[in-house]
């Protein structure tokens, strides 16, 4: 059915809510949003409990001692353009461009790799400083918010990427346009999540 339904479709048929065109489509969105509720509560326990322990560093060095500011705008810059280009990649899904779609999709993952690769940079130079998950419940409670985020964005970038793959020789179809819009979602999730870890770590850990 879904077969059929992909040879039929050309850009003057193909719907502009093709993600909800389906039952199927309509039933992702609702798992979906019941998953994100439940992220939601997990990070915001993440949050409460950095919040709680950031003080607690056990004679090692503290946030304004350890935070490179620079890094952190730099990673924010590269998430937050990620979110953009992913914007790009719906706007040319709901015009049936399939081609440019992926292109954007492929911008995208660069974008996430490059954010993660800055975030393992800042690891690595805090560990040098002796700040580990281990020296401090402040190290246990920052390595868990913003390792657990991290995670999050290899997820987000696995699932772009399989989706990519997978679907490079098929096309568009109301089967996977839903498949790519939740994906776009999550990924726009993940940068909010940042654009928080941002201000709460980092922009409130430099003015102590």
């Amino acid at each position: 059915m879904a077969a059929h339904v992909e040879e039929k479709l050309t850009a003057e048929t193909f719907p502009a809510d093709a993600e909800k065109a389906t039952l199927e489509g309509k039933n992702k969105f609702l798992a979906f949003w019941f998953f994100l509720g439940a992220e939601t509560v997990l990070f915001a326990c993440l949050f409460a409990t950095y919040l709680a322990l950031k003080d607690q560093t056990a004679g090692g060095p503290g946030t304004d001692e350890l935070f490179q500011l620079p890094i952190a705008f730099l990673a924010t810059m590269l998430l937050l353009t990620s979110s953009l280009t992913s914007v790009y990649s719906m706007y040319h899904m709901k015009n049936f461009d399939f081609r440019k779609m992926q292109l954007w999709m492929g911008i995208t993952v660069l974008l996430g790799f490059a954010f993660l690769g800055l975030e393992i940079y800042e690891f690595i130079e805090y560990i040098h400083e002796g700040h580990t998950f281990t020296s401090s419940a402040f190290g246990s409670a920052f390595y868990t918010l913003v390792g657990f985020h991290g995670a999050h964005v290899a997820f987000g970038l696995m699932w772009i990427l399989t989706l990519m793959i997978r679907n490079s020789r098929r096309g568009l179809s109301l089967y996977n346009a839903p498949k790519f819009y939740i994906a776009s979602l999550y990924w726009h999730f993940i940068d909010v999540v940042w654009v928080f870890i941002f201000t709460v770590v980092y922009l409130m850990g430099m003015v102590g």
